[in-house]
């Protein structure tokens, strides 16, 4: 699967967990569960995710979005949810193991190694907020504009990568935080790359 943008991906990952529990949502709820202004911004995601073939729509009903789901053995990961990451200030490394879950691999553009727990809203146009659990890729190399897990100076974030020919910032995606400057000589490192997330009510 080719990555989703993070709110799509977002939107994909909840109708399948409200799938796999019986329910299927109104454009109403996917809206007001995301902070959408209306239906409207709803709608083109499903009809986004409808038209790349990873939900279905049933004309005439009216919840008509259907998930497909894998039942088999092999789409299910047993995942270490490893502490928190900060989407604000960067917080210190809490990297305790605090459970184990057993997720869909669907739900997922990458399969990742573990989960953090979300602390902090300053992701939350890219639809990632306080409390979540995301999911990351182990990884030491990442592109320009691409989710990050980094490690500053022994702390852990989670934003977006912007590479400068002369500096390195990580980027919030709420305007209410400041980009993070990383400084030469600073202790810094990408630990994984985002794939998505999970949000458990």
């Amino acid at each position: 699967m080719d990555t989703l943008p993070p709110k799509r991906a977002a939107v994909l990952a909840f109708l399948r967990q409200q799938s796999l529990r019986g329910h299927t949502p109104s454009l109403a709820e996917i809206a007001a569960e995301f902070g959408f202004s209306s239906r409207n911004a709803a709608q083109k995601h499903i009809q986004a995710l409808a038209e790349a073939g990873l939900i279905q729509l049933m004309t005439g009903q009216k919840r008509g979005i259907r998930v497909p789901q894998s039942t088999g053995r092999d789409r299910l990961l047993s995942l270490p949810v490893l502490g928190r990451v900060a989407a604000g200030v960067p917080i210190g490394a809490d990297i305790g193991l605090d459970e184990q879950l057993l997720l869909d691999a669907g739900v997922f553009s990458l399969r990742p190694d573990y989960l953090l727990k979300v602390q902090g809203d300053s992701m939350i146009d890219d639809g990632i907020l306080d409390g979540d659990l995301v999911g990351v890729h182990r990884s030491a190399e990442a592109r320009d504009g691409q989710i990050v897990v980094a490690r500053v100076d022994g702390e852990i974030t989670i934003k977006r990568l912007e590479r400068g020919e002369r500096r390195i910032r990580l980027l919030p995606r709420n305007p209410a935080h400041a980009p993070i400057v990383v400084p030469a000589g600073v202790d810094f490192a990408i630990e994984g790359l985002y794939c998505g997330l999970v949000r458990r009510g």
